[in-house]
């Protein structure tokens, strides 16, 4: 996994923590901030924004990763997520899915919570079976 220095830890976290201050999340009540670094160093912000019907829904990462991709960015070096609650949360299955399609196996995922606590995983640990271009 490539290593990150702990400054920039922080301040993706920071970043993810301003990005869950927009959550639209009145039905779950458990807002979600991601902040995604592109291999151009640009950062990409994203909240979950829910829906009544829940399907429309959509995660913290993949607003951040469809705002990054519709900017021309397709190519990151690490994305922090940051929930409401006093425990670490991983993303899940669906946002680890996506980020696969863009990002490698070793490409730093920071989970953590409202109090600064962190975890720092490698997407390959996260979805260590992902489907890509080369299973179709």
């Amino acid at each position: 996994m490539k290593t990150l220095m702990e400054i920039e830890i922080k301040n993706m976290i920071r970043q993810a923590t301003d990005a869950r201050a927009r959550s639209y999340s009145p039905y779950s009540k458990f807002p979600v901030g991601a902040c995604l670094k592109g291999q151009s160093g640009a950062y990409y912000h994203g909240c979950n924004i829910e829906n009544a019907a829940f399907t429309p829904g959509i995660c913290a990462e993949r607003t951040a990763l469809a705002k990054a991709v519709s900017d021309g960015e397709k190519a990151f070096e690490a994305l922090a997520v940051v929930n409401d609650r006093d425990t670490i949360v991983t993303p899940c299955g669906v946002c680890r899915q996506a980020l696969a399609e863009f990002c490698k196996p070793d490409m730093p995922v920071i989970c953590a919570s409202k109090r600064g606590e962190y975890k720092v995983y490698s997407l390959g640990e996260l979805l260590p079976y992902s489907f890509g271009q080369e299973d179709l």
